[in-house]
């Protein structure tokens, strides 16, 4: 059954006094009268509800989105740009996965060294693909300032660093002594570090083994704080940090703000440590992982862990400083408050004074308070120790209220006005719900649904605009639902995601738009005003390497163009330009080991080159500016075609030339 907004139909004459309404004295000269639009309507079977839900989405052609959602692309290892509200895919950023268009890991230097060094020794073969999950923005007090994103990749452990002058990847880290990750990625509120923690505990031994009888003793998980070079956006290793962790399975996390700044909350699952081997006898994982009423919320005091490790209190271990369990207990680093079971969000609240979270098996969400935390902390209210000596917080202590709002809540998202709006995977829905006095809500009305509307359908992460940050304003909500069906055509048996745009500008919410999503299964989303990105580019200054953003050593200018040889090696100074290759032959001999220095000499936005040498698996796009460099052995005989991949003139077609390959 098809759903929408309203499931009745109103007169023409209404849907003509609301739409028309909302554009008379603006578009009715250039439409000649409204009559158009009601008549539009009336065709394409629009309610009212679906036709101001259509205006309101509606970015016209040449004029610009008020922001532009980061997304997670999921199993495509890459990441995605959305206008919003138009809900127009505007870009993909690969990073941890080759990609054709961009030549990203086809042959370019600065790809290949960044796909290269993110494959460590500790990996069985190069890495070429990922699941991104989870962007997190850069943050200057607290607020997206549009200078770097960071993404996890779920599956192996890394992440990777995206500049947004040029919104390429610059970095991928494979990090150390942890493989899966999913807690985070967050920022700290001056991006001071970079958070993910470890999904699957890891056995802490020097071969990485041991049998999982030896589970509590020999496996841990791992929260990474990975230092921030404020210049370039780096990750340094040598100023990063781990903490231990008890072997639970660490989940979504988040950071601190203003009221709870320097504290970090991460949510966890399987604390009974179930293993599994459900055809060895025993119970499956799903089984043991959800015996426990409660889970463990982890409280990470992130800024006194920083002076810990810069004390020296710390194992070196595999190349980064490493807070063991213990030191971290005795320093009163890490905490733990019970939480319902099987939990999956862990998110603060804009003004930083609540930590809102929803277990999967729990009708409510629970709401903490960091005030209420710090309290108990300070009076030693412990309901006593886990299995490992971690302090447990007492559950009244510490929590501020619940709130019932549906079946299988998630993860929340905030306005800034004092509202939490939590995803319901059972329930394919989003609840509005308030939060309480130190958010601005009067007594009285504290901790009440407020709200519910319908989504399609099963509905994992939600964001609302800038909704992670203290300056979230509760404009918009997309929901990213993992289920579509019936939403669109039936184009095969793997069906697209779908994101809904949900507006929050009313005292209800409403649904005004799909995206089918057919590039993967993007997580979660992060929502920043367009004129937040003032550091992105239009154009590379001439001569630029993209992995550095300085001035190439090889970049070649007009009229230096040239071939040189030294001894079996060739390097080759090209430039590009509409519309033909300076030089556009290139004789080597079999056995040769080529070096091409490409330099796309144009300085008009937009007049992007591709290179490929088919024949040799080569493929390189040059954006204005940009210098890029490919090496290959010519090791087969033949007269090879090359050309440029972008169309980019009228004579594009004339952009190519010859390699030609000579017997030795």
């Amino acid at each position: 059954m098809r759903v929408t907004a309203a499931r009745w139909f109103l007169p023409i004459v209404v849907i003509v006094s609301l739409v028309a309404g909302l554009l008379i004295g603006r578009v009715s000269g250039g439409l000649g009268g409204a009559g158009n639009l009601s008549q539009i309507a009336e065709q394409r079977g629009l309610t009212a509800d679906e036709a101001e839900g259509a205006l309101k989405a509606f970015t016209a052609p040449g004029k610009y989105d008020e922001y532009v959602m980061v997304s997670s692309g999921g199993q495509s290892g890459n990441l995605y740009l959305v206008g919003v509200p138009s809900m127009r895919l505007l870009k993909t950023i690969p990073v941890f996965t080759p990609e054709s268009w961009s030549g990203y890991g086809q042959g370019a230097d600065w790809s290949e060294k960044i796909l290269d060094e993110g494959s460590s020794d500790k990996q069985a073969r190069d890495l070429k693909w990922g699941d991104t999950h989870h962007p997190g923005l850069s943050e200057t007090n607290g607020e997206y300032d549009g200078r770097f994103v960071y993404i996890n990749d779920r599956a192996n452990g890394r992440i990777g660093m995206v500049d947004l002058r040029d919104f390429k990847p610059k970095q991928i880290v494979d990090l150390p002594n942890m493989q899966t990750s999913h807690g985070g990625v967050f920022v700290t509120p001056n991006t001071e570090y970079v958070h993910i923690s470890s999904m699957s505990p890891t056995p802490q031994t020097p071969d990485g083994y041991a049998p999982l009888d030896q589970y509590k003793e020999e496996y841990r998980g791992i929260s990474s704080w990975l230092s921030i070079d404020q210049a370039s956006g780096r990750i340094d290793l040598d100023k990063s940090f781990q903490i231990e962790l008890p072997p639970y399975t660490q989940d979504l996390a988040d950071a601190g703000k203003l009221a709870s700044d320097g504290f970090a909350f991460i949510g966890s699952y399987n604390t009974e440590m179930a293993t599994g081997g459900n055809m060895e006898g025993k119970e499956s994982i799903e089984q043991g992982a959800s015996a426990r009423d409660f889970d463990y919320l982890h409280i990470i005091d992130w800024k006194k862990a920083a002076v810990v490790a810069d004390a020296g209190k710390t194992e070196l271990r595999n190349g980064i400083r490493v807070i063991p369990l213990q030191t971290a207990i005795d320093e009163g680093l890490l905490y733990l408050a019970p939480e319902p079971r099987s939990p999956h969000g862990a998110d603060v609240s804009p003004d930083g004074n609540y930590i809102v979270v929803g277990g999967k098996l729990d009708p409510n969400v629970t709401i903490y308070d960091i005030e209420l935390i710090k309290k108990a902390i300070a009076a030693k209210d412990f309901e006593g120790n886990d299995e490992f000596g971690v302090p447990i917080l007492t559950f009244k202590s510490v929590v501020a209220g619940q709130v019932e709002v549906g079946l299988g809540p998630l993860h929340t998202q905030f306005d800034g006005k004092g509202n939490g709006f939590v995803s319901l995977f059972l329930d394919s829905a989003v609840s509005k719900f308030t939060l309480g006095p130190k958010a601005g809500i009067k007594a009285g009305e504290e901790f009440k649904l407020l709200d519910n509307v319908k989504v399609n359908y099963n509905i994992g992460h939600l964001a609302t605009t800038e909704g992670d940050t203290v300056a979230a304003d509760g404009r918009y909500l997309v929901a990213l639902n993992k289920w579509s069906i019936d939403r669109f055509p039936v184009i095969g048996t793997l069906k697209p995601q779908n994101f809904q745009l949900i507006d929050l500008a009313g005292p209800k919410m409403k649904v005004l738009a799909d995206m089918p999503i057919g590039f993967g299964e993007p997580h979660y989303v992060q929502i920043i005003k367009l004129s937040r990105l003032t550091s992105a580019i239009d154009v590379y200054a001439p001569g630029t390497d993209p992995l550095t953003m300085a001035a190439s050593a090889v970049a070649t200018t007009a009229g230096k163009e040239r071939v040189e040889r030294e001894g079996n090696t060739v390097h080759v100074y090209m430039t590009a330009m509409r519309s033909r290759f300076t030089p556009d032959v290139l004789r080597v001999k079999k056995g040769d080991h080529v070096v091409m220095h490409v330099t796309n000499i144009e300085q008009t936005a937009d007049a992007t080159h591709g290179f490929a040498v088919p024949a040799y698996n080569l493929q390189a796009s040059l954006d204005p500016g940009e210098v890029v460099t490919l090496e290959f052995t010519a090791d087969k005989t033949g007269s090879f075609a090359f050309y440029c991949t972008e169309f980019c003139s009228a004579l594009h077609l004339e952009m190519q030339g010859w390699l030609l390959v000579e017997p030795s």
